[in-house]
């Protein structure tokens, strides 16, 4: 690794990170379509899913939390395609700074607006009645989970930022991760489903994160569940990295 790495990263990350703090408006978009899906899923339909004990919103949040991160990290793939096309990545590759230094910025950033925008969702759940007894080993869990599945899709989003035609190319690649927990056990069992559609929703990545997550602020005991959350978000993770840099390196020689 470059020894300037850390600095110039450092660097690259207070630029991009003045960005969003000019525009805080980003984080609350980010934010209003999670609070929007569960508004309605609580309070139109809620009463009529069948989820189990206690309140439907205590249910519904695992899955929210991951649409959050999903809605968030097209934002990353907008800022990267913009930087390409108005010629910041060749400007930064004429100074003597760390290559890689540009991508973790973006990276780093996507991980802070959507921390704030978790915070955000949570807060909201709060005010709808989400209570949660867990311990803060758990929620130490949680945010663990989450982060390491916002730096998987972030990465993700770091390919179509920077191959991606127009703007709107870029960001659109979210739309399929933003609708993947509806076929899961984000919103009901997956029981309840027709057999093939519960064959894919048992065997896709959400479900499991989804329910690892929701033992975990219910105190209930993950086993081996945790384990396979973690297998996908890491293996997504290192797919998505090798593919992003390989992206990278296409595109700035």
């Amino acid at each position: 690794m470059n020894r300037h790495f850390p600095g110039d990263t450092a660097v690259l990350l207070g630029r991009t990170l003045r960005h969003i703090t000019r525009s805080p408006d980003t984080i609350i978009t980010t934010a209003i379509m999670p609070i929007a899906f569960m508004l309605l899923f609580v309070y139109v339909l809620g009463g009529a899913i069948k989820h189990g004990s206690g309140p439907y919103v205590t249910y519904l949040l695992p899955g929210i939390l991951l649409i959050t991160i999903a809605s968030g990290i097209s934002y990353t793939a907008i800022r990267l395609f913009m930087d390409l096309q108005g010629g910041i990545f060749a400007r930064f590759q004429s100074m003597p700074i760390a290559r890689s230094s540009v991508l973790w910025a973006h990276v780093l950033t996507s991980l802070v607006a959507n921390l704030v925008s978790l915070a955000v969702v949570v807060l909201i759940a709060l005010a709808m009645g989400f209570r949660s007894g867990a311990g803060v080993l758990a929620w130490l869990a949680v945010t663990g989970i989450l982060v390491i599945f916002t730096l998987a899709l972030t990465w993700l989003a770091v390919i179509p930022g920077l191959s991606a035609k127009t703007v709107d190319g870029a960001g659109a690649f979210a739309y399929p991760l933003i609708f993947l927990p509806f076929i899961s056990s984000a919103f009901v069992p997956t029981a309840t489903m027709p057999g093939p559609l519960r064959a894919f929703a048992d065997n896709q990545p959400v479900t499991s994160i989804v329910n690892t997550i929701r033992d975990l602020l219910a105190r209930q005991p993950v086993a081996a569940s945790i384990w396979t959350a973690l297998a996908w978000c890491l293996g997504i993770l290192i797919v998505a990295y090798a593919l992003a840099m390989a992206a990278y390196r296409r595109t700035i020689n």
